[in-house]
């Protein structure tokens, strides 16, 4: 059993050799999130519950006490190991970070957290967790704006939890790159602030949750052609691309009645119904 199960493993990171050549981030802490959560999600019946990452140099590492299972990380090497369980009492090598991470990327596998449907994010965006709160950035580099920028979305629930969360984000800074106006310009306008969402039969891990994004989005495609006007009357100059970067945090609390907030829009995670508030309360916008 001890020998199949890893030979079955090896198999499928080995995929990770036949695949393309997806840009692994160097950041090890950040990957070794990536890994363990795709592995929580992915081999369940070896690591059946969501663990927070620990730090015993050189190794990143979780435990998964029901199945007396360690999965981690050596710094220094980089590669990924596993220990207890089918793989005995010593580090039993599975693959390289790297190898692993392009092959989490080359299959659509999901490494996002429990707390955040992260299936559809777009590639360069990087989570991490520790306790309640999560990390969201995309470390440095830009990536082209998504069409929809709600990186924490609530995972749709398979049957009522009895947990409604509030939620609101503050944006902390807005900073805008390649443009520049002569021209009165308050770059508040293109960030949400103070934002309250209602989440009704939330996921247990987003009560109490806070996420804090560092992210940069290029939008030139976005922006250029709009700004020419602009430019052709000398108000505007342009040296692409054209980014925004913002900071910002999103802080979820516990109450006990959705409608009797003061949230902006109200969404149940098991109907997937959603309403938004009026001058007459909330209407529902969809069945």
């Amino acid at each position: 059993m001890k020998y199949r199960t890893k030979q079955l493993i090896l198999s499928a990171c080995s995929l990770a050799l036949l695949g393309g050549t997806h840009f692994a981030l160097a950041d090890t802490a950040s990957d070794t999130e990536t890994l363990l959560n795709w592995a929580e999600k992915t081999y369940p019946q070896f690591f059946p519950s969501h663990q927070t990452t620990q730090s015993i140099d050189p190794w990143l590492f979780r435990h998964y006490p029901e199945a007396n299972i360690y999965a981690g990380v050596n710094k220094h090497e980089n590669n990924a190991y596993v220990m207890g369980g089918p793989w005995g009492n010593e580090p039993t090598l599975i693959d390289t970070l790297p190898n692993i991470i392009n092959h989490i990327a080359d299959t659509g596998g999901n490494g996002g957290i429990a707390a955040c449907n992260t299936a559809n994010v777009p590639a360069g965006l990087v989570f991490t967790q520790k306790d309640n709160v999560v990390n969201v950035t995309t470390n440095g580099r830009c990536i082209e704006i998504p069409s929809n920028t709600n990186f924490c979305e609530t995972p749709k629930q398979p049957a009522e939890t009895g947990i409604s969360v509030l939620s609101a984000s503050s944006v902390a800074t807005t900073t805008w790159s390649g443009i520049t106006l002569s021209i009165p310009f308050d770059p508040s306008t293109f960030s949400a602030s103070n934002v309250k969402h209602c989440t009704i039969h939330a996921p247990a891990e987003q009560a109490n949750l806070i996420v804090n994004t560092d992210i940069c989005m290029d939008m030139t495609k976005q922006l250029e052609n709009q700004l020419m006007p602009l430019i052709a009357q000398g108000l505007a100059t342009v040296t692409p691309p054209i980014t925004l970067t913002t900071q910002s945090t999103f802080q979820s609390q516990q109450v006990a009645d959705c409608f009797a907030t003061d949230a902006t829009t109200i969404y149940n995670a098991v109907t997937q119904e959603m309403w938004i508030k009026g001058d007459g309360g909330f209407t529902k916008i969809n069945n």
